[in-house]
């Protein structure tokens, strides 16, 4: 299991460091040092198995040779406290040999450092631990002056943001994992700290090969190992804390996948033994059986729950059939679409009706390009007819975007979403109709997520996709798995291609039948072989550049696989724009991705979504005027926008994209180059994305013969599911009898879980639960007839307290304070929270006080939940407060002033926070006593955590106190 490390460190004199003597350390090299006339001597160090200095555009080559470079950096920084170097460390997947490992350091060091003007000093080990295993890892020394032909000039100070060192790391991962896939090789990592990912675990310090001449890698040894005994403390003490973190990019895994794990997070060969001793007897690892290549295969408990949840959500929304459109209302949709000239294919027509008849879930499979948007534009018009909202969702922005552009439903990313549900803003009503596109790219957990909350409200969902497309970069193929479970309906007659061949390609795309289209596509003249894949490139620049000045008026994209490749084709397509006369003067931009150059008439990518620009990651448009410090750009949907790049840096030239971001989109001629990561989702999604013409390019550096492309882009990497290897019921009974929990006892823990209408079905099984149920019932009820009494009463906009004390009849006041006692009998605070989901929702008051009492129940559970979600965010806050304020002090008393202004600035960011999150606030309204506050003084409790720790939250710095 490929492992994450990046980390950025300053080399300073203040530290007593030398740059000369770090560099010599890292290249384990002789290097004189002419401020302190003296040679540092590492030469006798092992393990550096590739060392050099990388230049940026414009460097005098006597910067080349190490030895140069540092001593002129010793003396062009004059103070006695001067920041000398940044050194960027990061692990390299041992699953690579040593010149791949190379080969990614270098493209990674020189996208990322170079390329914006750094001079990168790389050097690559290959250490062998005590244990035997490979730990290759990378050093790289940065300059941090601007460098020209003279030498070094000033300090740039954008280089020191921490966005960009963010921006880094997440670079990194993106980096790796594309050349893993390019490679064939099943592994991943994740940029995100341990925490981020819900995994307990102490991230781990990275070290090099001790040495005695250096006490601070003395120490970080010393730390390296105590962290990694104390997480494989952890691991033995609680199992699944390992179980959690390997299923959270896939369902399932191997007892390698496992074993790796555990090495990564144990120290030693005795507590490794332990722990996974520990992992392998835990009653939350269940066994699955085989795979296909005869590997075993496990999962976690965990993860057979969520795959359960989203079932029975699942399931119960496709019981409820509360959601019909009449006739009328579909027939007036479609009158309406064919005044336009939108005719509804048979497969169509049979989507449409399913997806607006009476039962709530709707599932629709499209291969590319069959007009699925077109058909929910249809739909929408007929749901929106019968009264009812309907929302759209997509796991990224462009596709978002794309399902809005399609059919007319407003819509946005899932995580938006999910993040307006937490806040309590927007949330689903029994009014809703969502939609989610591209569900096939979405993880089981966020789908479980989601369907329970449609559920909970009562909304219908509509889920379209293609289980052939992009897979899911989370754990678990949900969308296979509801249709497979559920049923739904196929569209399989293709409309995007003009062409027969063209359409019959796609369908040989869609069902796996990958060299029967790449046959199609070489008899007619669009599969392009180079002896080089830089051969392969230009030639693909070339035709693009021949179809762009031949059809102008006409849509295009370039794709390939990984960022690098569409870096280098972007740049060869400005060249020959340049060339051509078609481009305007070009201007330096400082982007996101490094310093660019921009002219009147470039084609730019959006990378990041903002709702007041109006632009998604993924969105298109034209450069219609640019200065150093604005933009103006014609979007590919018609629009207009305009900003500042010091607000909005999230940009790059937008000639070729990667295939991943391309799903969705639709365009006259596309531009595929083929490298060896592609497989047969991504060449599918390639491949389907025009209506005239697909130009497949590839080097027989990269594919001996077609025969090899054709394997290439045939394998099937599919993500799998837990239930994969048998019915949730049946892995369920097999976890419960290994814990010696009785099958019948298991039943009664499904029935509890089941909805009312399946429960009714075994009504002759009473017992104290469900008595208990009935009586409860029965009290949901007669609350809900007096509040609905009052609600009939008063006048809307105020708390029912007060509508009881506005009310003229004492009789309201005792019977909602008879009805809340007896429902609070059944837990505490239910009344109070069924209440609030009848002020934001009246009719279920008068719902329930007729009897239909389940939604009013579901909605006071989500009143719970959402209560102890922020309960539980309040907890994580003022943990997080207290472990701040104590390593503060800490750094403080022992002089590590960085440390502590690290600490002291995210207590600043903490308490500003709290202006954004009202919820929160008064959350933490009670607990000033745990965050340090004593006297209040009438301040926000932002304001008091600023005054009561010396933080200043205008400028987001800690004072120094």
């Amino acid at each position: 299991m490929a492992i994450y490390h990046f980390s950025a460190k300053v080399i300073s004199r203040s530290a007593g460091s030398s740059a000369v003597a770090s560099a010599a350390y890292r290249s384990a090299e002789r290097l004189h040092d002419d401020r302190l006339d003296r040679s540092h001597d590492f030469t006798n160090k092992s393990g550096v198995v590739h060392s050099e200095v990388m230049l940026p555009e414009g460097a005098p080559e006597r910067l080349g040779y190490r030895s140069t470079l540092w001593n002129e950096v010793e003396a062009t920084e004059l103070r006695k406290d001067a920041q000398l170097s940044r050194e960027i460390e990061f692990a390299i997947p041992h699953e690579l040999n040593q010149q791949q490992g190379i080969e990614l350091a270098r493209d990674f060091v020189r996208s990322e450092f170079v390329d914006r003007g750094m001079i990168a000093d790389l050097n690559v080990h290959w250490d062998v631990g005590a244990d035997g295993l490979a730990k290759p890892h990378a050093h790289v020394m940065l300059s941090m002056r601007e460098v020209g032909e003279d030498g070094f000039g000033k300090k740039v100070r954008d280089w020191n943001r921490t966005e960009l060192i963010e921006t880094w790391r997440e670079r990194w991962a993106s980096h790796v994992n594309e050349r893993l896939a390019e490679l064939d090789i099943d592994a991943r990592i994740d940029h995100r700290s341990l925490e981020a990912q819900g995994i307990e675990l102490e991230p781990q310090t990275k070290i090099g090969a001790p040495s005695l001449r250096m006490g601070a890698e003395a120490d970080r040894l010393i730390e390296h190992h105590a962290i990694a005994r104390e997480n494989g403390e952890r691991i033995i003490a609680k199992p699944d804390i390992a179980l959690d973190a390997i299923t959270k990019g896939q369902a399932t895994f191997t007892r390698r996948d496992l074993a790796r794990f555990v090495h990564r997070h144990s120290d030693g060969k005795d507590q490794f033994d332990r722990a996974l001793s520990a992992v392998q007897s835990s009653p939350d690892l269940v066994a699955l059986g085989k795979d296909g290549k005869g590997q075993e295969r496990f999962t976690s408990r965990d993860m057979i729950e969520v795959e359960a949840r989203l079932e029975r959500a699942t399931a119960s929304i496709a019981e409820r059939e509360q959601h019909r459109v009449h006739e009328q209302f579909r027939d007036r949709a479609l009158a309406a679409a064919e005044q336009r000239g939108l005719f509804l294919s048979g497969e169509q027509r049979a989507a449409f009706e399913h997806a607006t008849a009476g039962r709530d879930l709707g599932v629709v499979v499209g291969y590319a390009g069959t007009g699925k948007s077109a058909m929910l534009g249809v739909a929408r018009e007929a749901w929106e007819s019968a009264g009812y909202n309907v929302c759209g969702a997509a796991l990224s922005g462009i596709a978002a975007e794309g399902l809005e552009n399609g059919s007319g439903i407003a819509s946005r990313t899932i995580a938006s979403l999910e993040h307006q549900w937490a806040q309590g803003r927007d949330r689903l009503t029994s009014r809703d109709v969502l939609v989610i596109d591209e569900a096939g790219m979405v993880g089981t957990r966020q789908m479980e997520r989601v369907q329970s909350v449609a559920n909970d409200a009562g909304a219908k969902v509509v889920i379209v996709g293609d289980p052939q497309q992009l897979q899911a970069i989370e754990a678990g193929a949900a969308f296979r798995a509801i249709h497979e479970r559920h049923g739904g309906v196929e569209i399989t007659e293709v409309r995007r291609q003009r062409e027969d061949w063209q359409r019959d390609a796609t369908r040989h795309l869609a069902t796996g039948r990958t060299a029967e289209a790449l046959d199609a596509y070489s008899a007619n003249g669009m599969v392009h072989v180079a002896e080089t894949r830089d051969a392969a490139r230009e030639e693909l620049i070339v035709g693009w550049n021949r179809e762009r000045a031949a059809r102008p008026d006409q849509s295009r994209i370039i794709l390939t696989h990984t960022n690098d490749e569409v870096r280098a084709l972007n740049e060869l397509a400005r060249d020959r724009l340049r060339e051509d006369g078609a481009l305007g003067q070009d201007v330096s931009i400082n982007a996101e991705r490094g310093t660019r150059q921009f002219a009147t008439g470039d084609r730019l990518m959006f990378l990041r979504n903002d709702r007041e620009l109006g632009i998604k990651n993924g969105s298109l448009g034209t450069m219609q005027s640019v200065s150093a410090q604005r933009m103006a750009v014609l979007l590919d949907d018609g629009r207009s926008v305009a900003f500042d790049t010091k607000d909005y840096a999230h940009f790059d030239h937008g000639y070729a994209a990667t295939i991943h971001k391309s799903q969705g989109v639709t365009v006259d001629r596309a531009h595929v180059l083929a490298t060896p990561g592609m497989d047969q989702h991504s060449s599918y999604v390639a491949l389907s994305r025009h209506r005239d013409s697909a130009d497949l390019h590839y080097g027989s550096d990269d594919f001996a013969d077609r025969d090899k492309l054709a394997q290439t882009l045939s394998r099937e990497r599919a993500k799998d599911m837990a239930s994969d290897y048998g019915e949730i019921e049946s892995i369920e009974r097999r976890f419960a009898e290994r814990r010696g929990i009785s099958f019948r006892e298991r039943v009664a823990e499904i029935i509890r879980k089941v909805p009312e209408k399946v429960r009714g079905l075994i009504d002759g099984m009473r017992t104290p639960e469900a008595d208990r149920q009935i009586r409860a019932q029965a009290a949901v009820r007669r609350h809900a007839r007096a509040v609905s009494n009052l609600f009939m009463a008063q006048e809307n906009g105020a708390t029912l307290d007060q509508r009881v004390e506005q009310g003229s009849q004492a009789a309201l006041k005792k019977e909602l304070a008879t009805a809340r006692k007896e429902l609070d009998a059944f837990g505490a605070n239910y009344s109070r929270d069924i209440e609030r989901a009848y002020l934001a929702d009246p009719p279920l008051a008068h719902e329930a006080a007729k009897g239909e009492v389940r939604r009013a129940i579901l909605a006071m559970k989500a009143v719970q939940k959402a209560r102890g979600a922020g309960q539980e965010k309040a907890d994580q806050f003022v943990d997080r407060w207290q472990k701040l304020q104590r390593n503060s002090e800490q750094s403080y008393r022992h002089g590590e002033m960085s440390s502590y202004r690290s600490a002291r600035s995210e207590m600043s960011n903490m308490a500003k926070s709290l202006q954004r999150d009202p919820q929160l606030e008064s959350l933490l309204a009670s607990r000033k006593a745990e965050l340090g506050i004593g006297m209040t003084s009438g301040r926000s409790l932002g304001g008091e955590l600023a005054f009561h720790h010396g933080l200043d939250l205008g400028r987001g710095r800690a004072i120094a106190i």
